[in-house]
């Protein structure tokens, strides 16, 4: 083997190697600060925003590792200082010592959690996307000692089943049902908690006091055990979703149109399918088709004339599709079957039903 080839051949390895770090480098922001002191209401997401392109890989940041819970406990007042360990950026806490044997005084509000929990601990027991069988057996509402077709705090209600004094039930109201695309049968069917209450009497009619209440219940609304689940944990490790299947975004609560940053979302995958607590999807728009005219110049879809349309529908050689356009990242925070719910924690247009979501993809482009 000649001297040129062994050359090529080796900077061709250097090359591959390179890149192979590159994808896995930390972006730091231009003008990122040395030093950050941590406030109250701050996020681990948050603080990351400051120091990274890519906030959702704070834990590379912070050097986590994922086998360990609750890796890192950092409170308001702490101070953050960005050193560079083998090559990597990460951030260290100084921590605040009292030279007195009580040692470090922490925050009373305690350790600044991943995200803001107060944006999702709602969804965590008000939205359930269930099996339509399941939620079309539950007992249901029949009415209750007032005569108002509505009920709210502090009001009996009336359920068709027997059900054991002192049981923690919720009511809640039949919403959506979420189909996909691209596959046969219902996702599931959606319930939109209402209120929830204790059993007080039991009977083929059974006594229901209303404890709380986020809407009004009425008459057809279905009855459940209080779901017995804690809230996300605070310490929840983002990782990139690396679904082989395509994911899109099913629904946006409140039955909107267009969502934003901090909107919650409906996506249609679940635990089947491989979704995760603390999945980070990358969110894209379909490219744009171009077709070429008569001419052979390049026309946009709102410009194409009848003839256009014609012609793209019977010629797919004329049409091109353009590279589908990266617009935010999407966190996941609660699972179920065949659906997932996610909060959006940064978009550069409106998130709509149908956008694509992927693997979300590190910048490499190192900033100053």
């Amino acid at each position: 083997m000649d001297h040129t080839m062994k050359r090529l051949l080796l900077l061709a390895f250097l090359s591959l190697n390179i890149f192979g770090v590159s994808a896995d480098t930390l972006t730091l922001k231009a003008g990122h600060p040395d030093t950050y002191v941590v406030k109250k209401g701050d996020t681990l997401w948050d603080i990351s925003g400051y120091f990274l392109n890519d906030p959702w890989r704070w834990p590379k940041l912070w050097g986590v590792n994922p086998q360990i819970a609750n890796p890192h406990l950092i409170y308001p007042g702490d101070r953050l200082t960005l050193v560079f360990i083998d090559g990597q950026p990460r951030l260290v806490v100084k921590q605040h010592i009292k030279k007195s044997p009580e040692g470090r005084v922490a925050s009373k509000n305690g350790p600044i959690p991943a995200v803001d929990l107060a944006l999702i601990q709602p969804y965590l027991t008000q939205n359930r996307v269930v099996d339509p069988v399941w939620f079309a057996s539950l007992p249901m509402v029949m009415s209750g000692e007032s005569p108002s077709l509505h009920h709210v705090v502090s009001d009996v209600i009336y359920v068709n089943a027997p059900l054991e004094v002192g049981l923690k039930v919720a009511m809640y109201e039949t919403g959506r049902e979420f189909f996909a695309s691209d596959r046969e049968g219902m996702l599931g069917q959606e319930m939109i908690l209402a209120s929830s209450g204790r059993v007080i009497e039991s009977g083929p009619i059974s006594k229901v006091e209303l404890l709380s209440s986020l809407r009004e219940t009425k008459g057809g609304f279905r009855v459940a055990p209080v779901e017995d689940e804690a809230l996300m944990s605070a310490y929840f490790i983002p990782k990139a979703a690396e679904l082989t299947v395509p994911t899109s975004i099913l629904a946006i609560n409140g039955k909107i149109r267009e969502a934003g940053k901090l909107d919650v979302v409906y996506i249609d995958r679940g635990s089947e399918d491989g979704v995760e607590t603390g999945h980070v999807f990358s969110m894209y728009r379909d490219g744009e088709i171009i077709t070429y005219d008569n001419e052979g110049l390049p026309v946009r879809a709102l410009d194409r004339s009848s003839y256009d349309k014609v012609l793209a529908h019977f010629a797919e050689e004329t049409s091109n599709k353009m590279p589908d356009i990266f617009h935010g990242n999407l966190l996941v925070f609660k699972v179920f079957d065949k659906t997932s719910l996610g909060l959006i924690m940064f978009n550069e247009i409106p998130v709509r039903t149908g956008d694509k979501l992927a693997k979300p993809e590190p910048l490499t482009l190192k900033g100053k």
